[in-house]
């Protein structure tokens, strides 16, 4: 009773579209999800996400859930996640990627999730990593460890949407590091961001981690820019 009135007076909004949503509908309308453009990445291995990084960084795996557009219904999703603490949607988008995942994780033995870190200002001025409710609803699905704590962000940049090409890849192969011991070779990490674009923060991100004796790298992510 109590949250119907509170309903009534703070009706909760589409992430997607901002319509009000109805009582059978949870963070993104019915109509949005029927129009979320879907990359289908997990039907094929070696698919648009895989090429982005051949010949760059060698990778078991990589994928991206949706197509992101430039005022499209992702770049709202995304945004609305990154800036407006609606953390709500990773957790959404998590566990609908992981129903597509499930097959290709069991065949990539993987070990442990990894989120590509904020650096520790950011992360106290935004008070949130944007992919970690992703990532956690994705270990919680695909039974793997989330692991945020053996990569780590060494220097502080400006919001990289604000960055044209050039300043996107400047000097952001020297960004991260890894703490690791003994225990940590050998396994399959599973690198994830929100959205794919040049591949440079993934592949700073990966060749960090590789820097551990025996480790493979796979990507999944959230979104793709796709022109």
């Amino acid at each position: 009773m109590f949250q119907s009135i509170l309903n009534l007076f703070f009706p909760k909004c589409c992430s997607g579209c901002d319509t009000i949503l109805m009582a059978n509908e949870s963070v993104v309308c019915i109509p949005c999800r029927h129009n979320i453009p879907l990359t289908n990445h997990h039907l094929l291995i070696e698919n648009e996400a895989y090429k982005k990084f051949y010949g760059r960084i060698p990778v078991e795996y990589a994928s991206a859930f949706l197509y992101f557009h430039k005022k499209g219904i992702v770049q709202k999703l995304i945004h609305n996640l990154k800036y407006k603490g609606h953390e709500d949607i990773g957790i959404i988008l998590g566990h609908w990627y992981s129903d597509e995942l499930k097959e290709i994780i069991l065949t990539l033995n993987a070990d442990e999730i990894i989120p590509v870190p904020l650096h520790w200002k950011k992360l106290k001025k935004r008070g949130y990593n944007q992919v970690s409710t992703f990532g956690q609803t994705l270990s919680e699905k695909l039974n793997l460890k989330y692991n945020d704590g053996i990569l780590f962000r060494k220097t502080y940049s400006k919001t990289q949407s604000k960055k044209n090409l050039l300043g996107r890849t400047e000097g952001i192969e020297t960004i991260f590091d890894v703490h690791y011991t003994s225990k940590d070779h050998d396994k399959h990490f599973i690198i994830i961001d929100d959205v794919i674009t040049t591949g440079a923060t993934l592949e700073a991100a990966a060749r960090a981690l590789l820097k551990i004796p025996g480790a493979k790298i796979s990507i999944i992510c959230m979104a793709m820019a796709q022109s």
